[in-house]
């Protein structure tokens, strides 16, 4: 990817979108992030979710990621960084520098768990593991600034809002309606953000949300743009379309797997 000089800039690339497991179309849940910065670009990666990893080397090299930042520790969000895991440790290339990883309390050794590893040293010799903590400063990653909010979810979760410039990228994570996601998603240039539940159904609370509420959310924060993601393969998406439709007039589409966004 390229910028202009001194052009704030990002790029979304969606690795995945499908909802709660992989879908026919896409892999769970992964956003690679993009920015020019100091003469080379700089990549992140917005959580790892089931299949993702195969789906990343499309993208760009795995080896070039900066850092990965895990919204919570369901498996649709974290568990090909057992995989990843495998490709740092193993790559032909010889040993790899341990990768910074940000995530919920405990992401160590829940990810050794997953991939029946001893609890040291898991996998700390291939990752860097940092807690995320909301109310300390935001987390710098080359010309990223990484503020994460906690939101409403069964486990430890995390809403990201991604800086660089001027210009943010909001991403939910899972969550319900909750003022994490309205802080989040204010004045965002691009709001990337779940819609796992349709209003017709009795949802449980405190788990996801609908398209109309992200729809509600994205008005009264006054976002610029709205991506819907995370719809279960269970789900029409265009139901998840049209509820945001009805409760926000500003540009507004689904995610699919492989679309880009200029930020």
């Amino acid at each position: 990817m390229s910028t202009s000089a001194g052009e704030s800039h990002m790029q979304l690339t969606v690795v995945g979108c499908s909802g709660s497991y992989p879908g026919p179309d896409s892999p769970a849940s992964c956003y690679l992030v993009q920015a020019e910065h100091e003469g080379r670009t700089w990549n992140i990666l917005m959580d790892l979710g089931n299949g993702a990893l195969g789906a990343l080397h499309r993208y760009v090299d795995p080896l070039d990621i900066d850092a990965v930042f895990l919204s919570h520790l369901h498996a649709d969000h974290c568990i090909d960084m057992t995989s990843y895991y495998v490709l740092r440790k193993y790559h032909p290339t010889g040993e790899q520098e341990p990768l910074p990883v940000w995530g919920p309390r405990r992401t160590a050794r829940r990810l050794a768990r997953a991939y029946d590893l001893p609890k040291k040293p898991g996998m700390r010799e291939e990752f860097v593991f940092h807690r995320l903590r909301p109310e300390e400063d935001p987390v710098e990653v080359g010309p990223f600034s990484v503020t994460p909010y906690a939101v409403d979810h069964p486990v430890e979760a995390y809403a990201f809002r991604v800086q660089v410039g001027d210009r943010v990228l909001a991403y939910s994570g899972d969550t319900g309606p909750c003022t994490g996601f309205d802080q989040v998603a204010a004045e965002a240039d691009l709001l990337l953000a779940e819609a796992s539940f349709v209003s017709a159904e009795e949802n449980p609370p405190s788990l996801h949300l609908t398209g109309a509420e992200v729809g509600e959310t994205a008005t009264r924060a006054g976002a610029a743009r709205v991506v819907l993601t995370h719809v279960p393969p269970w789900h029409d998406p265009f139901d998840a379309l049209a509820e945001a439709k009805s409760t926000y007039d500003g540009p507004l589409e689904l995610a699919s797997a492989g679309a880009v966004y200029d930020v």
